[in-house]
């Protein structure tokens, strides 16, 4: 072959290829963007503040004698666990049991004079019926007889007090419980109403706290609570708010009781204990809080649009909203979304109805 011929067909070739290369279009890549979200969740609407109080038996009782006297016995000291009806301390008997005996006494005194009283007012009765008496002498005899009857009556009562007040000198516990105070010792003078010892209820506790009155309208009855004890490393205990004082105490500060739900048997009375208050946050709109860039604004007051993640789709939905103020520099929206929604919350000027778009990581691990 002629070396022109040659070069004239390595000429066609290059020609053919070039045209060929020209005639393919240029691939385009489509770009997803990548966009940063937040799940909308509900909106806070309380806050936790913490006080310091003691630990109290639900049931505590001051104890005192009835009766006044010289202490003959103390059966019971301070941490000592007793039960219901347990004598703790006694009196001296002896001026009881002399006093009962003279109204016992008295009361057989009583009830002769009955007998003689009411045989004289029948044989009065008798005779004047019979046409023989005087009248006056049947109403004297027959006042006579009721008389001594009441008599018996009020020696009755009397020996049933002499009784009680014997039975008073020894003093019994109301429940099972702890004494937690004493007093009183053996061959003291003690007088009625004198408290000389306290005891605790075995069973229910409750921590006693004093609420600020800036706080105590933003609490409720039943509210709940977390308690801890500082001398108990690692021990805590669930409660609820089970008392509300209604006038202010000492430095303006209102009586709030805590009920300890199921205390772990090292609670006692008289620990110190820190209770946790869940408190309503003051002025709270109804909504849901999302940071102010997530929302694309619109001409109308109160509107604008949130874009809505799919992660079935990985798209977005250009979503309505209603915005209802802010707080703490975010938005509260009341209308729109829900709690759950995936949202976008950077650059959503750029992101359109149906984009396809990657989703970030949220921070917390979302």
């Amino acid at each position: 072959m002629p070396k022109q011929t040659l070069k004239r067909m390595v000429w066609f070739l290059f020609l053919s290829v070039a045209l060929t290369a020209c005639k393919e279009k240029p691939e385009i890549i489509e770009t997803v963007r990548a966009i940063k979200t937040i799940t909308v969740s509900e909106q806070v609407i309380e806050k936790i503040r913490k006080f310091s109080g003691q630990v109290a038996a639900v049931d505590t009782s001051g104890l005192s004698f009835q009766v006044g006297g010289q202490v003959a016995s103390v059966n019971v000291d301070i941490g000592d666990r007793v039960k219901k009806a347990q004598v703790l301390a006694a009196l001296d008997p002896e001026p009881y049991q002399l006093d009962v005996d003279a109204t016992r006494a008295e009361l057989a005194k009583a009830r002769d004079n009955v007998s003689k009283t009411k045989a004289e007012y029948e044989r009065y009765k008798r005779i004047f019926e019979q046409g023989a008496g005087a009248k006056r002498f049947v109403e004297v005899s027959e006042y006579n007889y009721k008389a001594a009857l009441s008599a018996v009556d009020y020696q009755m009562a009397r020996l049933d007090m002499a009784n009680r007040n014997l039975r008073k000198t020894k003093l019994l516990a109301p429940y099972d419980g702890t004494i937690a105070w004493r007093s009183v010792q053996p061959h003291e003078e003690v007088k009625v109403g004198q408290k000389v010892f306290e005891m605790n209820a075995t069973g229910k506790m409750e921590v006693q706290l004093a609420v600020p009155e800036t706080t105590i309208d933003r609490i409720q009855i039943g509210g709940a609570a977390t308690v801890a004890f500082p001398t108990l490393p690692g021990g805590s205990a669930k409660g609820r708010i089970s008392y509300i004082g209604s006038a202010a105490v000492e430095a303006n500060a209102f009586p709030v009781k805590v009920e300890l739900i199921d205390p772990k048997k090292e609670v006692k009375a008289g620990i110190t204990a820190e209770a946790s208050l869940f408190i309503k946050a003051a002025d709270i709109k109804p909504g849901y809080l999302v940071p102010i860039q997530a929302i694309l604004p619109t001409s109308q007051a109160k509107q604008g649009f949130a874009f809505v993640y799919s992660p079935e789709t990985s798209t977005v939905k250009k979503t309505s909203i209603r915005v209802n103020g802010s707080q703490h520099g975010e938005a509260i929206v009341s209308e729109g979304l829900k709690v759950g929604d995936i949202i976008a919350v950077a650059g959503v000027s750029f992101l359109a109805d149906g984009m396809t778009v990657k989703r970030l990581k949220e921070q917390g691990g979302k």
